[in-house]
């Protein structure tokens, strides 16, 4: 899979068992960061014409398969049943009932020889839902022990499970726009937060942040670059005459203030994503100190997005529900994603 920060493509080989509750075993994981040439390439898509969207939507198809028979050369690897892909976002507007992934095309089984199992939104946009998040099943099924879940990758998002029911929402974003600051220093992102710590409040931005409608929105709801666009962007351009350090420290803070609302009194959150090992980052969401917060091995840091993907695909294949409507408030409880074979 791919995230909106525009970091890479995540692969993992994971073998799944089932016996009362499903288990995992992570064979192999590498990331594949992104050329200067894709990223730029993948930034003037979401702009493009749709002629130039499908020739760069065969293009990241074909990447992609690349990149998926160079994993499996380099780690030997056999017996795969299939290749569940997200694939990269472009396009998600739920509001008007769009959600369009790059990579999801019959020609990743044909150039790969694989079945593959991909396009895991777009049944749920279509049943009135969010298209996302999805991962909350996989958290659900496969990580035990915890009551809520914390992603911090392009956007934050939080799961949160009771024996009634499962309620997942996207909080706001994260390394979207920390990336986004850190490139105005020429920097792929703020290492650590380093450049964040020695900033200081930017009390009027960090009000007007905070201000900002979709917050006071209840669940199921979901964030896209759209919004970013819309909304982040040109407050950091009113107040673009402050330090990138003051800015970057600004939107930290705001971060941290935010997702301590989310949680309750003594709750067990794993805490995942690229985010997690912004230092600086995780000591401003720490600050709340009645939530436990834990962070797990790195593999499951960076991968555990892309290990629930594969087990979308698995359930998808043995056609069992992977997509909850009381998280993405879809009209009802489903199956999703398209199957190809070579």
């Amino acid at each position: 899979m791919s995230g909106t920060s525009l970091d890479g493509i995540d692969l993992a080989c994971v073998n799944f068992k089932f016996n009362k509750f499903w288990k995992f075993d992570v064979e192999a994981t590498k990331t594949v960061s992104y050329s200067k040439q894709w990223i730029t390439k993948l930034k003037e898509l979401f702009s493009a014409s749709k002629d130039l969207i499908k020739i760069g939507d065969e293009s990241y198809t074909l990447f992609l398969a690349k990149n998926v028979l160079s994993f499996i050369k380099e780690f030997k690897l056999t017996e795969i049943d299939a290749i569940c892909s997200h694939g990269h976002t472009l396009f998600h507007d739920p509001k008007n009932r769009l959600t369009f992934q790059l990579g999801n095309r019959k020609s990743l089984a044909t150039e790969t020889g694989l079945n593959v199992v991909c396009n895991f939104r777009s049944q749920d946009i279509e049943l009135g839902g969010q298209g996302a998040p999805l991962v909350p099943i996989g958290e659900k099924l496969l990580f035990r022990g915890y009551d809520a879940f914390l992603n911090l990758g392009g956007f934050s998002n939080v799961s949160k499970i009771s024996d009634k029911s499962l309620i997942a929402y996207d909080i706001c974003a994260v390394n979207t726009i920390l990336n986004f600051l850190a490139n105005k220093r020429r920097k792929s992102y703020d290492f650590n937060g380093n450049m964040a710590k020695q900033g200081k409040l930017i009390l009027p931005l960090f009000d007007d942040l905070k201000s900002l409608e979709y917050y006071k929105k209840s669940p199921p709801k979901s964030l896209g670059i759209e919004w970013v666009n819309s909304k982040i962007l040109p407050l950091l351009e009113k107040y673009r005459l402050h330090s990138v350090e003051d800015l970057l420290y600004t939107y930290t803070v705001h971060i941290g203030s935010l997702i301590s609302k989310n949680f309750d009194c003594g709750q067990n959150v794993l805490v995942t994503g690229g985010g997690a090992k912004n230092n600086f980052l995780i000591k401003k969401i720490k600050e709340n100190q009645f939530v436990n917060f834990t962070l797990p091995s790195e593999i499951i840091i960076d991968y555990k997005e892309s290990i629930i993907f594969g087990l979308l695909g698995v359930l998808r294949l043995r056609n069992e529900i992977n997509c909850l409507a009381s998280v993405t408030g879809s009209s009802r409880d489903h199956c999703s994603g398209n199957i190809f074979i070579p």
